[in-house]
């Protein structure tokens, strides 16, 4: 796998001299559209499943997890935590589109684990407003997956939590490894 991080300089991939980052993927998604045709499907998910998982570059979710386009809903955000927007993500879901089970993923040596709230107390300082929300910053990524499995189980919102498993992803191996939610 290539990724942005490990492409040659002077390659068709790299940044233009004079162009940003944006514009090098507005081009990509010219040359995609080019040879782009409709795949006819609907919103709901061939396979009624919704995951969340960690925004982190590092996770290629569709090939980590033998995914094709139209598959799964996929949530992502940082740490892959269980918010309210999450929620709202997933009742949407399925409520109005048919998922009935969700799979959390979060990985190993995730950024988060390095923050704290008091990230929310430095930018009330620099900016002069406090953030609405939390970090959600976290020590032990299972006990992290837990609380999420938990807060999926137990929202009034969500039709289906009887499916709900949690996973910490390996980004030096690539190998997903189930939590147990007891």
């Amino acid at each position: 796998m290539t990724t942005s991080a490990s492409v040659p300089a002077g390659s068709g991939n790299a940044v233009p001299a004079s162009g940003t980052v944006t514009d090098r993927l507005i081009e990509a998604n010219e040359r995609y559209a080019a040879a782009f045709t409709d795949p006819g499907m609907d919103a709901r998910p061939v396979l009624h499943v919704a995951v969340v998982a960690c925004m982190d570059a590092r996770l290629d979710l569709h090939d980590a997890l033998g995914l094709s386009l139209g598959d799964c809903h996929t949530i992502r955000n940082a740490g892959g935590v269980v918010t309210d927007d999450v929620i709202r993500s997933l009742t949407i879901s399925q409520r109005a589109l048919g998922t009935r089970s969700v799979v959390l993923i979060h990985h190993t040596n995730c950024g988060l684990e390095s923050l704290t709230e008091e990230f929310r107390h430095e930018l009330e300082m620099e900016v002069g407003q406090r953030p609405a929300w939390a970090v959600e910053a976290f020590r032990d990524v299972d006990q992290d997956v837990r609380q999420s499995m938990q807060r999926v189980r137990t929202s009034p919102f969500l039709l289906h939590t009887d499916d709900v498993r949690g996973f910490v992803f390996d980004v030096k191996s690539g190998l997903l490894r189930e939590v147990d939610p007891a």
